[in-house]
């Protein structure tokens, strides 16, 4: 189990904390997630099927 936790958890590339969903909105489905400690952001947009990263 921790494999597969360790595998799907996403974390902040400058300190190495857990990334938690800060807000996500279902009727664009947009998701955010940030780090809690340093200013770093990450955004999901499903219209450019991408991720937007930013400090």
């Amino acid at each position: 189990m921790g494999l597969i936790n360790w595998l799907f958890t996403e974390k902040c590339p400058e300190c190495n904390e857990h990334l938690t969903t800060v807000k996500s909105e279902t009727i664009v489905a947009l998701v955010i997630k940030s780090c809690p400690v340093c200013t770093y952001k990450k955004e999901f947009h499903p219209t450019l099927e991408t991720y937007i990263e930013s400090k």
